[in-house]
């Protein structure tokens, strides 16, 4: 276990957001069929939030995960990233919000078999206009001691932090995290949320977690549940809760 999990006050949702979306709808044609994955989601996010999103599979989750780091655009309503519009910028402006801005993490860890830890996240830094040391990255996820082991070496919590410290190596302002212990038995995937959870305090970056399992929703400040392309249910945590209480 990462260690030193303590509780903060969340951020005041009276600050200025620096996501905005208003209006966000997405429809993928399929052959003659249209399916409607959101349907008009206003939502605001704000830095140094940490935000779990909450919902069956098919609720719409990942869709507005994608839209949120760029991965996808809507179609129709906008979407602004301070004074970015991602919904009607093009290509170029979405290629270097995602270059510059947001680090991403996916269920499955994507590093590649033939570089060691330490060179899957310098991958990331020799691109990265004021990255981390792939060192220093490495070591906020608790993996100091494993720079130079290859993926193959490794646990799958381990890969998984790997893919943490890649995605935060370039100090990025948001990181989306789709079902980031979906590949994990339940104490791998809590070290797993301490790396995150860590981040989130440590850097102050605006944190998204994709999840299905209810369970984590007391680690967030706000929680978002999601069902049919719509957000249903908002709440919010007066105090986050250690991510080692959590009941699975």
């Amino acid at each position: 276990m990462l260690g030193g999990m303590s509780s903060r006050q969340p951020p005041a949702a009276t600050t200025q957001p620096i996501f905005q979306a208003r209006g966000v709808r997405k429809v993928y044609h399929t052959g003659d069929l249209d399916v409607v994955a959101l349907q008009g989601v206003d939502l605001d996010f704000h830095a140094g939030e940490l935000v779990v999103l909450l919902g069956a599979s098919g609720s719409g989750k990942s869709t507005l995960l994608n839209i949120f780091g760029g991965l996808d655009v809507p179609t129709a309503g906008s979407l602004r990233y301070k004074g970015w519009d991602l919904s009607g910028g093009g290509e170029r402006t979405l290629t270097q919000f995602r270059r510059n801005c947001v680090g991403f993490v996916f269920q499955f860890y994507n590093l590649i078999p033939s570089l060691t830890a330490r060179e899957n996240v310098a991958l990331i830094t020799e691109i990265a206009p004021d990255p981390m040391k792939p060192e220093d990255a490495l070591d906020r996820v608790g993996l100091s001691h494993r720079l130079d082991h290859f993926p193959s070496q490794l646990s799958g919590g381990e890969q998984q932090r790997v893919a943490i410290a890649r995605a935060i190596a370039k100090r990025p302002e948001v990181l989306l995290c789709d079902e980031p212990t979906g590949a994990l038995d339940v104490t791998t995937g809590i070290t797993v949320l301490e790396a995150v959870e860590r981040i989130n305090r440590e850097l102050g970056t605006l944190t998204v977690v994709i999840t299905h399992n209810a369970a984590m929703a007391a680690m967030a400040d706000r929680v978002l549940h999601l069902s049919d392309g719509h957000i249903v249910k908002e709440s919010r945590n007066e105090q986050r809760a250690d991510v080692t209480t959590l009941q699975w």
